[in-house]
């Protein structure tokens, strides 16, 4: 199981998601106040917004990217879960992308990133790095089963 390649990939998503729960995004900058952007608020001074959306999402993907690993005897299962969860990073970007502008209008702010927005992007080439390894196994065994 762990000894598998994709599997350390795959454990390297989770953690790396679990890392941008945790961590701020980036900071909007007014000329009153600072907020500080996070997975589940915008946070500042006297005002405080829920991103729960983000939060749910970067943790559904965490739990799937887990998940996946203890799959291994079921690799075709293993490949649509991360192609799934490809698809939620994704759509962490474009719910990410939507809370930033629309906090940045309503705020007249500006946005100052973090680097912890690059990590879902090396969260996602892990992922892809663990679909060509589930592949490869699922090869190799179809390849072993024609011998047979």
């Amino acid at each position: 199981m762990i000894q598998r390649i994709q599997s350390v990939y795959l454990l390297l998503v989770s953690i790396i998601l679990i890392l941008v729960m945790c961590l701020p995004f980036g900071t909007f900058t007014t000329p009153d106040a600072v907020y500080e952007f996070t997975a589940l608020s915008v946070s500042g001074a006297n005002l405080s917004h829920s991103t729960w959306g983000l939060f749910a999402l970067l943790l559904m993907a965490t739990l799937i990217a887990f998940i996946t690993i203890f799959l291994y005897r079921n690799r075709i299962l293993q490949i649509r879960l991360s192609i799934f969860n490809s698809l939620i990073v994704i759509g962490y970007y474009i719910a990410f992308w939507y809370f930033m502008s629309s906090f940045k209008s309503d705020l007249e702010a500006t946005f100052n990133m973090s680097w912890t927005l690059s990590l879902p992007l090396i969260a996602l080439v892990f992922n892809y790095l663990a679909i060509r390894g589930i592949g490869k196994d699922e090869v190799l065994v179809k390849a072993s089963q024609r011998i047979r």
